[in-house]
């Protein structure tokens, strides 16, 4: 495990209290499905402000080619508006700096990041995370919204996986990562 539900929930209280703090005047939360929406759902229930949400989806054209396309699009007008976008996970930084130019031509008033995971040590474009909740290592982490092979996205919990183990048996890890106590 490398971090727990009581540490998830305060790192998420956190980042909840700075976007309350910096938007008392209101802001758009946009969501990238699928990995974001645990985060988003308790984010959203720790703000102090009401804010409007919103989605988008996005398809990879290969693994880390940093190449996707939108395949859902958000429904609001950002133009004028502050708009935070909100990962699970920000590793390389090429999805993501797509995915900001592509709501930056929209004419935001602001665009910032809120990411629960920042993986800097995979990092190949340079960017600015103006929220986030923990600094992880280089490893394979899974769990509060982070997949593999669409196992594990509904624990409480953020764990490392081996990436070898996985693509030998995807389910590998839910024996003991569902157990609970015992």
């Amino acid at each position: 495990m490398l971090i727990t539900k009581e540490n998830l929930g305060d790192g998420v209280r956190r980042l909840a209290a700075e976007l309350s703090s910096a938007y008392q005047d209101g802001v758009v939360l946009v969501a990238v499905l699928k990995g974001s929406v645990l985060f988003l759902a308790d984010l959203i229930r720790a703000l102090t402000i009401v804010p409007e949400v919103d989605f988008l989806a996005i398809s990879s054209y290969g693994e880390g080619s940093g190449r996707v396309r939108i395949v859902k699009d958000i429904d609001v007008d950002i133009a004028g508006r502050h708009v935070v976008l909100v990962e699970d996970i920000v590793d390389t930084g090429l999805t993501l700096t797509y995915v900001l130019g592509e709501l930056a031509r929209r004419g935001p008033g602001s665009l910032e990041v809120c990411a629960l995971l920042d993986k800097a040590a995979r990092r190949i474009a340079p960017l600015a995370l103006r929220f986030t909740g923990f600094r992880v290592g280089d490893e394979f982490v899974l769990g509060y919204g982070l997949d593999y092979a669409g196992y594990y996205r509904n624990l409480d919990l953020v764990a490392v996986g081996d990436l070898g183990t996985l693509r030998e048996d995807p389910r590998a890890y839910v024996d003991g990562l569902y157990a609970g106590p015992s």
